[in-house]
């Protein structure tokens, strides 16, 4: 019997609010170029405050990466928590309006839905300002077990990994998952989250993750070693599937019985580099759903990182499906 779903993605519900701003505004600020600082709400406001014109859309890794594999034409669903608030409500419309399932029942009362301050300079490197608010409650009572069990792939961001309750969310999701026969895919998410989190995630990946996704420096932190091949291989005895992004050089890619590099693409129009990880989870996903060899899953995530980075946001604004078909 064919499960309702591709892929399933669970993660921090945030609200992206995109604009660009000079590198006086960060150094009027007080904010490193290039860095994600969790910041409060009075912060955050204050910061909304002196900001120009802004895009506003439903954002957060795991909501970009099930973003993109709709956009592929994958069948997706998405699990993550909001408040029922203004916020909330442009990110339940966005999603859904992707033809994405989302049923996850927002919070009535406590912190506001969560938003990232995505400043892009010029350059454009982004700088992060985000307010966690409501999707640090993500509780095991938000995973919808038929769900779960309807989806052939469940894709977890590591960023979710710091609240306990998120936590055991998780650790149900996986095991309902495996006992359905369904893959784990998880995202290292950031080298931060990957020192404050070490063992956990080397257990996860020993025990309950199928396909890893990380960058250079989160794969190296990972396994404890300053060699990238080294940590390629060990990550290669792990888990079923490997996926390590190196920027415009491409992507390290591995199964049980391979391992080879993926060359990057040539991007002239490089405007923003937000979304670039999430989206290369996204082509590569798709590659997996659609049976693909290792090594043209890979390509297909370089292709699909590549475009996103060619505009300001982290999701795909154009048909992904007709970009892959004309460029695959």
């Amino acid at each position: 019997m064919t499960n309702k779903y591709d892929v399933l993605a669970i993660g921090n519900a945030i609200v992206d609010i995109l604009t660009h701003v000079d590198d006086d505004f960060l150094e009027s600020e007080n904010l490193i170029k290039g860095s994600m600082a969790l910041i409060d709400e009075e912060r955050s406001n204050d910061l909304y405050k002196k900001l120009g014109q802004c895009v506003e859309c439903s954002g957060g890794s795991a909501g970009n990466t099930i973003a993109g594999l709709a956009s592929m034409g994958s069948r997706a669903a998405y699990m993550g928590k909001l408040k029922k608030d203004q916020f909330g409500a442009i990110f339940k419309h966005d999603i859904k309006s992707l033809g994405i399932n989302f049923e996850t029942n927002p919070a009535e009362d406590g912190p506001a839905t969560a938003h990232c301050l995505v400043l892009v300079t010029p350059d454009a490197e982004r700088t992060m300002c985000t307010y966690l608010g409501a999707c640090v409650n993500l509780s095991e009572d938000d995973i919808d077990e038929e769900i779960v069990r309807s989806s052939d792939i469940i894709y977890l961001e590591g960023y979710l990994w710091d609240p306990e309750p998120a936590k055991t969310a998780f650790r149900k999701a996986i095991s309902i998952a495996h006992a359905a026969g369904n893959k784990m895919a998880f995202s290292l998410s950031d080298p931060f989250c990957v020192s404050r989190h070490r063992e956990d995630f080397l257990s996860l990946a020993k025990d309950g993750i199928d396909i890893l996704f990380a960058n250079e420096d989160e794969i190296k932190m990972l396994y404890g070693t300053d060699d990238l091949n080294e940590a390629a291989l060990l990550a290669q005895k792990d888990c079923d599937m490997v996926a390590i992004t190196c920027g415009a050089k491409g992507c390290i890619v591995t199964n049980k019985n391979e391992i080879g590099h993926v060359q990057g693409r040539n991007i002239e129009n490089l405007v923003d580099t937000t979304g670039a990880g999430d989206l290369f989870a996204a082509g590569f996903l798709h590659g997996v759903i659609s049976n693909k060899t290792i090594g043209q899953c890979g390509a297909l995530g370089n292709l699909v990182a590549g475009e996103v980075i060619t505009h300001m946001g982290a999701r795909p604004d154009i048909d992904l499906k007709e970009f892959i078909a004309k460029n695959g």
